[in-house]
Parts: C-alpha cells; sequence; structure tokens
C-alpha cells in the first residue's frame, strides 16, 4: 500500500485534524484516510456516475408518458373541489 507524507502542515489545520479524529475515535492517520475517501471519487465511482449521468440523460431527452388511463393531479382537484 502506497505511504502519503505531508509536511509543512499550518498548526490550526493540523489541531482542527486531531480534535476531529479524537471526536470520531480513529487516529489522525485513519481519519484522514477517511476523508479522502469522503472525498475523492475512485474510478469506479466515476465510472457509476457517469453512467447515471448518461441514463438520466436519455430518460429526459425521451417524451413524457401521455395520461394514460388516469386524469391528472388537476383534473382529480378539481372534481374534488366541484363536489
Amino acid at each position: 500500500m502506497p505511504t502519503l507524507f505531508v509536511e509543512h502542515v499550518p498548526k490550526d489545520l493540523y489541531e482542527g485534524l486531531r480534535a476531529r479524529a479524537k471526536r470520531n475515535h480513529r487516529s489522525m492517520a485513519a481519519e484522514i484516510i477517511a476523508m479522502i475517501e469522503e472525498n475523492i471519487p475512485t474510478r469506479k465511482v466515476l465510472r457509476i456516475r457517469r453512467d447515471i449521468s448518461r441514463r438520466l440523460a436519455r430518460l429526459r431527452a425521451q417524451p413524457s408518458p401521455g395520461h394514460g388511463p388516469f386524469p391528472s393531479a388537476e383534473e382529480m382537484i378539481r372534481e374534488d373541489r366541484a363536489r
């Protein structure tokens, strides 16, 4: 597994990270890994997002279906008010 070293971390950022790790009952290294996992998508996640985006684009491009055998919400509201 690769190793990452970070130097010259500002003191206030370091203290905030240490406090966050303590709140989450993690080591600082585990907290940093958790933050990276939450904020940096992997290739697999990017692929899934791209596929979803393409599916949504195809759905948006389709004409909306007709009313079918059911009345629209507007028609049902007007019918109810007319009672």
